[in-house]
């Protein structure tokens, strides 16, 4: 009876420590990589169309260098995003150097996820609201920089963002009162 009580102990003990290994590991997959801090943007410079926020004076920005791992049910936060001229993605989409409408399904990655373009031009499968929709991949939503002229004064990007067009969140089914966050599931396509 000892040692059925005592080999049950081990496995437990076991499990726990491979457990926390595991989650330990996860966890330091992706570290934040640094810290910027904001300036105020000269004034017309900051776009915050679609909510997008625009720096603070001396505010600290956490960067990131990583996202989380990809598996088939990648979970992510689906924000809102204009790919178009003048809208608040700024300038034209890394990827093909062009600007793309509204009502086209595009989005941007989080550094880590964008993994230096290697995703560029491919479709990702997202998932939210019971439905999905395949949206093209034209941009990087930074992670490691922000703050100044080239990223529209607006902050880095957190490092689990799929920065999506309005036809994205019209696919998916989303009430227009709750676009700007909102908790999805994404795939490569």
């Amino acid at each position: 009876m000892m040692n059925s009580s005592l080999g049950t102990s081990l496995l437990v003990l076991l499990i726990f420590a491979t457990f926390a290994y595991c989650l330990d590991a996860r966890l330091e997959a992706c570290q934040p990589s640094g810290k910027i801090r904001g300036i105020k943007p000269p004034p017309g410079e900051c776009n915050p169309e679609n909510d997008s926020d625009c720096c603070k004076q001396g505010k600290m920005y956490t960067t990131y260098r990583c996202s989380p791992p990809v598996t088939g049910n990648t979970k992510a936060v689906l924000t809102l995003n204009s790919f178009q001229k003048g809208g608040d993605g700024g300038g034209p989409s890394e990827c093909d150097n062009q600007y793309h409408s509204d009502d086209t399904p595009v989005v941007a990655l989080s550094t880590g996820w964008y993994s230096g373009g290697d995703r560029c031009l491919n479709y990702i499968t997202i998932s939210a609201n019971g439905k999905s929709v395949k949206a093209k991949v034209v941009d990087e939503c930074d992670s490691t920089m922000g703050c100044d002229d080239e990223h529209d004064y607006q902050p880095p990007c957190p490092n689990n963002i799929i920065d999506a067009s309005k036809a994205v969140w019209e696919a998916l089914g989303i009430p227009e009162g709750d676009w700007g966050e909102y908790d999805i599931t994404w795939s490569d396509a």
